[in-house]
C-alpha cells in the first residue's frame, strides 16, 4: 500500500475516534460552564469530578429502546440523522487541525486532504448538506411540530450561508487561493485577517452561530414553541446523532474561523515558523478552545431572538453589510491601496449600519382582526 494513502487512511480513522470522545467531553464542558454561569455545581456523581458522566450519557443512548413512530417513512427516518452527521465530518475533511506547509512538504500535515485548492468551497458546499437531514427528519416524522421545526430550520441555515459566504470571499481576495493552508500563510506572512477584516470576522461568526443552532439562533429547536423541533420524534442513538452532528458542525466551524481570521497556528512570538510542531499545535487547539468556549458562554449571555428577527437580520442587516465589505475590499485589492485602509473602513460600516437602525422607522404593528381576539369571559 502507498505511504501516502495509508497515512490518509490512519489519519482519517484517527480524527473521527477522537473527534467523537471530543464532543462526549465538550457536552460535559457546556454542562460545566451552564453550572458555573448560573452558580450552581453541575455534575459530579459518575468519577472523580464527574469525569466519567460522558460515558454514563452514552451507555444510556445505546441502552435506551429504539421507538418508530406510527406511519412514518422508516427509510428516511433512519437516513435524516445520518446525513446530518456524515455532512459535519465531510467537512472536516479539508480544514487543518494543526500546522501545515505550503506547498505541502514531506513532513506530516495536520489535514486530512492536504493541498486541497477548494477547500473553502468544499467545506461550505458539504456543511450546506446539512440541511437535508432536518428535511428529512421532520418530513419524515409524520408529526407537524417536526415538520414546522424543519422548515424553520431550512429558511434559517439558507438565509445565513449568504452572508456566511460573502464574508470570506474579501479574504479570499488578499490569499489569491480558496486553499485554507495558503490562507494560513498569507496571514503567516502579511498579519491575521481579523485585524485587517474585522467586519467579515464578525459577519463570519453571527453567522456560524445560525448555522450551528446555538443560542441566540437555536430557532429550529425552541422547546417552548416547537416541542422540541424537528428531532422530536427521535430517541436513542438516532436522536444521538444530530445532537453529535451539531457539536461536530461546532467544532468544524471553530477550525474555519482559526484558519480563516486567526492564523491558524501562528501567533507572533509565540509560534512562528520556525517554532516546534508542538507549539504550533498547542497554539492551534488553544484557539479552537477559545472559540468553542465562547459558543458555550454566549448560550447564557445573550436572549434567543424571535422568528421575524432572525430572519430580518440575515437579509436586512448582515448581506447588505458583507455585500458593503466586498466592495470595500475590492476596491482597496484594485487600486492597490494600503491594506491597512480596511480596518478603519469596517468600523465605519458597522457605524453607520448602527446609526442607520436607530434612525430608520419602525414598522407598525399589525393589529389582529377583531374576529380573532380572545372574547373576555
Amino acid at each position: 500500500m502507498d505511504r501516502s494513502l495509508l497515512i490518509t487512511i490512519l489519519t482519517i480513522v484517527g480524527f473521527m475516534a477522537v473527534s467523537q470522545g471530543i464532543i462526549a467531553y465538550l457536552i460535559l464542558l457546556e454542562r460545566k460552564i451552564a453550572a458555573w454561569v448560573q452558580d450552581r455545581i453541575g455534575p459530579n456523581r459518575v468519577g472523580p469530578l464527574g469525569l466519567l458522566q460522558p460515558i454514563a450519557d452514552g451507555l444510556k443512548f445505546l441502552f435506551k429502546e429504539e421507538v418508530f413512530p406510527t406511519n412514518v417513512d422508516r427509510l428516511l427516518f433512519v437516513l435524516a440523522p445520518s446525513i446530518a452527521m456524515i455532512t459535519a465530518l465531510l467537512a472536516a475533511a479539508v480544514v487543518p487541525f494543526g500546522p501545515t506547509s505550503v506547498p505541502p512538504s514531506t513532513e506530516y500535515q495536520f489535514v486530512i486532504a492536504p493541498g486541497t485548492d477548494i477547500g473553502i468551497l468544499f467545506t461550505f458546499a458539504v456543511g450546506s448538506l446539512a440541511v437535508y437531514g432536518i428535511i428529512l427528519g421532520g418530513w419524515a416524522s409524520n408529526n407537524k411540530y417536526s415538520f414546522l421545526g424543519a422548515l424553520r430550520s431550512s429558511a434559517q441555515l439558507i438565509s445565513y450561508e449568504i452572508p456566511m459566504g460573502l464574508s470570506v470571499v474579501g479574504v479570499v481576495l488578499y490569499a489569491g487561493s480558496l486553499n485554507l493552508e495558503r490562507i494560513v500563510q498569507q496571514q503567516v506572512e502579511g498579519g491575521w485577517n481579523v485585524v485587517f477584516q474585522p467586519l467579515a470576522f464578525l459577519l463570519f461568526l453571527t453567522a456560524v452561530f445560525a448555522e450551528c443552532n446555538r443560542l441566540p439562533f437555536d430557532l429550529p429547536e425552541a422547546e417552548q414553541e416547537l416541542v422540541g423541533g424537528y428531532h422530536t420524534e427521535y430517541s436513542a442513538m438516532k436522536f444521538a446523532l444530530f445532537f453529535l452532528g451539531e457539536y461536530m458542525h461546532m467544532i468544524t466551524t471553530s477550525l474555519m474561523l482559526t484558519v480563516v481570521f486567526w492564523g491558524g497556528w501562528y501567533f507572533p512570538g509565540i509560534s512562528t515558523p520556525t517554532s516546534h510542531v508542538a507549539v504550533k499545535f498547542i497554539v492551534f487547539i488553544a484557539k479552537v478552545v477559545a472559540f468553542i468556549v465562547f459558543y458555550m458562554l454566549i448560550r447564557w449571555t445573550i436572549p434567543r431572538f424571535r422568528f421575524d428577527q432572525l430572519m430580518s437580520m440575515a437579509w436586512k442587516v448582515l448581506i447588505p453589510l458583507a455585500i458593503a465589505n466586498l466592495v470595500c475590499v475590492m476596491v482597496v485589492r484594485e487600486f492597490e491601496l494600503s491594506h491597512w485602509l480596511l480596518p478603519p473602513l469596517s468600523i465605519a460600516l458597522i457605524v453607520g449600519a448602527g446609526v442607520v437602525s436607530f434612525r430608520w422607522p419602525a414598522a407598525p404593528q399589525r393589529r389582529m382582526p377583531a374576529s380573532l381576539e380572545p372574547v373576555a369571559r
